[in-house]
C-alpha cells in the first residue's frame, strides 16, 4: 500500500515582490502543479514567527498518493516548473525542498 506523500517546497522571498509572488503561485503556478493529475491537493502557507528581514517565508506543500506520483512530477514537470519561477522572479526568492511522508 502506497503512503500519502507531501512535496514540501519552503521559499524565502523578498518582500518587495511578496504580494505578486504570493498571487501568482495561487492563480497560476500552484494550479499549473496541480493539473499535471500527479497531486492530490495543495496549500500555500506562511510561516509565523520568522526574522523577516530578508523576505517572507512560506511554504507551498503538494499532497500525492505515493512516491511513484512524486518521482513523475520530478523526472517529467519539476524542472520545467522550476524554470517558469526564475523567469518571473529569478534571484528575488531562494527555495529549499523536502519530501515527507505521511504516518
Amino acid at each position: 500500500m502506497n503512503s500519502m506523500m507531501i512535496y514540501n517546497v519552503t521559499i524565502k522571498v523578498e518582500a518587495d515582490i511578496a504580494d505578486a509572488w504570493v498571487n501568482w503561485m495561487k492563480t497560476t503556478h500552484m494550479q499549473d502543479l496541480m493539473n499535471t493529475g500527479l497531486f492530490v491537493d495543495c496549500r500555500l502557507c506562511r510561516l509565523l514567527e520568522q526574522d523577516e528581514a530578508e523576505g517572507v517565508t512560506f511554504a507551498a506543500q503538494y499532497f500525492c498518493e505515493g512516491i511513484e506520483q512524486y518521482n513523475s512530477y520530478i523526472d517529467d514537470h519539476a524542472e520545467k516548473m522550476r524554470e517558469q519561477s526564475f523567469k518571473l522572479f529569478g534571484g528575488k526568492f531562494v527555495a529549499f525542498r523536502t519530501l515527507m511522508e505521511i504516518i
